[in-house]
């Protein structure tokens, strides 16, 4: 029987395995930058200015840090140590990881900018929100953990949480936005608040993307 290559969780050259190395650490960052933006919409919704400003500006430099990593895996994977499928392939993956930071940095920064006190219920939808984030990034590593490890079933199924956290984001996008409208809020702040609610959701979006990559992974490994 031909084997499968499992490009999340390869044994063999000293190059492929430093890719993978940096491929775990992008993966590590990319969720750090997630942790941080939560920080920052708790310190926001407590009315904690110094710390909301603090988390900011971690998330910044996470996301950086795993521009920096997408970076060196790119320099390596031009470098032909792979063969062409598997050098796609963890393209890709890349890519998608570094959208979600990108996103994520991007909802940091519309955070940063609302300086007006919300409503109650816009900051309870914020922090809903910012939980289906969490919850969504969480399993997504969960689901590269187990098909790097060949836990084929666990990773498709964690996959499948994923799918369902966006579509909770979804309708939580719906609801936090009909909470802005009716809200009476200052135009700068009314639009602000608007956008962050189509980017909080749009995280969600993009990691649903790098969980249906990596459920074609886990398939195509069986």
């Amino acid at each position: 029987m031909k084997e499968i290559r499992n490009i999340l969780g390869w044994l063999g050259r000293a190059e492929e395995q430093s890719i993978l190395k940096d491929a775990q650490k992008h993966v590590e960052e990319t969720y750090m930058t997630v942790h941080y933006f939560a920080e920052s919409v708790k310190a926001f919704i407590k009315g904690d200015l110094q710390a909301k400003m603090a988390a900011i500006s971690n998330v910044r430099e996470s996301e950086h840090r795993a521009d920096l990593l997408k970076g060196k895996m790119v320099e390596q994977l031009s470098e032909g140590l792979l063969l062409p499928p598997d050098r796609e392939d963890l393209m890709h993956f890349a890519n998608t990881l570094d959208k979600i930071a990108d996103w994520t940095n991007g909802s940091a920064r519309l955070l940063g900018f609302i300086e007006e006190k919300l409503p109650e219920n816009i900051l309870t939808n914020i922090s809903l929100a910012t939980d289906l984030i969490v919850s969504s990034i969480s399993k997504l590593k969960e689901a590269i953990e187990a098909v790097s490890k060949n836990d084929l079933k666990k990773a498709i199924s964690d996959c499948g949480d994923v799918d369902r956290y966006e579509h909770d984001a979804d309708d939580q996008k719906k609801t936090l936005i009909e909470a802005i409208i009716h809200a009476k809020l200052e135009p700068a702040t009314l639009l602000l608040t608007y956008q962050l609610a189509e980017y909080l959701e749009g995280v969600t979006d993009k990691i649903e993307d790098a969980a249906d990559f990596v459920k074609v992974i886990a398939i195509k490994s069986k």
